[in-house]
Order: structure tokens, then sequence, then C-alpha cells
């Protein structure tokens, strides 16, 4: 399959020479973030159940008919939306599918392949366009999709580690980040860094994000208990202690702009103007290097 051909949001690879690919590396990172005790005891599992290539061109029985690999990603997904990525295990996925638990291991080899392919899912939905030669245009492109992305699924900030890709999807997308970032005439290192710090700047942004609305959820249940002049006399308070200190002009002038900068209109907004500044920050270094060189 062409890696450039256009999927839908979220698809996985087709092709299984891709998938063959990066076995040994999920292998690797699962080890590496995997609990000992756990490792033997899905080792165990899965030699129990049979070699898991064998397993999945092989008819299941019958109690496993209807699940799919798909089908039980859907399910993983859905409950770390919800719970969290700690919430997903085989036993809650299989009940969640109405299955026993055995019958997974037939499609998937433990819960470590399992958030692989959780992650995997993710790296598809943040899916970065075709290198289209404005490197500008790509990296916001791959900044707001990665950030669409994150925001659905906060729980795939945990996973998304350094390191060799995890899959396919993840490949693609370093490939043709790398691709976009190539234009500006770079080594292959500050490619990568670059490409990093984009990335860094996303995920601190979402991290930010899901704490404001953390913060406003907390704040909610807090003030549903008083009434809307509580409220205004106890903020009328704060910025008259402030105002009256005299050490916190900076912090007055803000106040009296009445501006909260944590509103949710503006997280869009504010998201952009952060994109800007490193995008600015790149091009402002990299022209000036072409220029000394």
């Amino acid at each position: 399959m062409n890696s450039d051909s256009p999927e839908a949001p979220g698809a996985a690879s087709e092709d299984p020479e891709d998938g063959d690919l990066f076995i040994p590396l999920r292998t690797f990172r699962s080890y590496l973030r995997g609990d000992r005790r756990e490792r033997d005891r899905e080792r165990r599992i899965a030699e129990r159940v049979g070699d898991d290539r064998a397993r999945r061109v092989t008819e299941p029985p019958h109690r496993a008919r209807g699940l799919s690999v798909d089908g039980i990603v859907d399910a993983a997904i859905a409950v770390a939306d919800a719970e969290g990525a700690d919430a997903v295990s085989m036993r809650r996925i299989a009940r969640e599918l109405r299955a026993g638990a055995m019958s997974l291991y037939w499609y998937v080899s433990s819960k470590d392949e399992l958030h692989e392919l959780m992650v995997e899912r993710i790296q598809a939905e943040a899916e970065v366009p075709v290198p289209s030669g404005d490197w500008r245009t790509d990296l916001r492109g791959f900044a707001r999709n990665l950030r669409a992305a994150l925001l659905r699924h906060p729980w795939a900030m945990d996973f998304l580690v350094s390191g060799p890709p995890s899959g396919p999807n993840d490949a693609r997308n370093a490939e043709r980040l790398f691709g976009a970032v190539s234009v500006l005439g770079v080594d292959p290192v500050t490619t990568v860094w670059i490409a990093m710090t984009v990335g860094t700047y996303v995920q601190g942004a979402v991290l930010r994000e899901v704490r404001e609305v953390r913060w406003e959820l907390a704040a909610d249940e807090v003030s549903a208990s008083m009434t809307e002049d509580e409220i205004a006399t106890l903020l009328a308070d704060f910025r008259k202690r402030v105002r009256d200190s005299g050490r916190y002009p900076h912090l007055t002038a803000l106040m009296d702009c009445g501006v909260d900068p944590d509103s949710p209109e503006s997280r869009d907004e504010r998201f952009e103007f952060g994109l800007d500044c490193v995008l600015d920050g790149i091009g402002a270094r990299f022209r000036d290097s072409r220029r000394e060189s």
C-alpha cells in the first residue's frame, strides 16, 4: 500500500508486511514499559492459547466469534477516553464486549499489545499531511491534527514516548513530518529536533487545556453551593486586595482589562498564537542560518 494514499481518520495500516516490521519494536517497547510480573503472566496466557500468528489464521472457538481486533480496540479506546488508560485491562474489555476474557487472546496477545494498537489508532487520527513544500503549512496541519486527537484522547499523551516508531501509522507520520521539515535544508538530527519542538509545544498546550477543564469542573462544584452575589463579592474582594497591595501592577492591569486569560472561548486563538510563535522562531533561526552559510 502506498503510505501516502488517502485513509479515513483513525484507519490502521492494511499492509501486513508493515505490521510485521514493527512487531519486534512493539515487544521491546512493551518490555521497557511493562511490569515484570504482568509480562510473565501475559506470556504464560499467550503460550497457553498458542502462537499469536497461528491464532489469527485459525478459526476461533464459538465463544470468540463476533469479536475482531478493531472491535476490541474500539472498546478499549472508549474505556480509556471515559476513565483513563489504567482502566483498560483484558478482563474489563471482555466485560464491555460481553465475551470471555480468554476469547480476546485469539485476537490480541496481551494488554501491552492492546495499548500499542490503541496508540497506533491515535497516530492515525493525528495524521501528518503529505508534504506540500510549504513547511509552515505542513507543520501547522500536523500540530492541529495532533491537538485534536489528544483532546479527544488525553490518555494517549502517556504513551507517545521517544524511541523507534511503534507501528505503520507512527512511521508514516514521522516520515511525512521529516519530509516537511527537510525543505529548510537542515541536517537529519536538526530535522528531528524541529519536529520534536512542534510536537512538544502541542502536548504542552493540550496538557494545559485539559487541566483548565479539570479546574473549571472543580470550580463549578464549589460555586454550585454559592449564590451569584457571594461569588461576585469573593472576586471583588480578591481584586481589591491585589490592587491595594501595590505589589502587582501587571496583574492589576490584566484584571482591569476584564478578560479571563483562561477562557474556554479563547483556547483556539491561544493555541494558534503559541504555534505562530514557535513557527516564527523556527523560520527566523533557520532563515538566518542559511544566510550565514
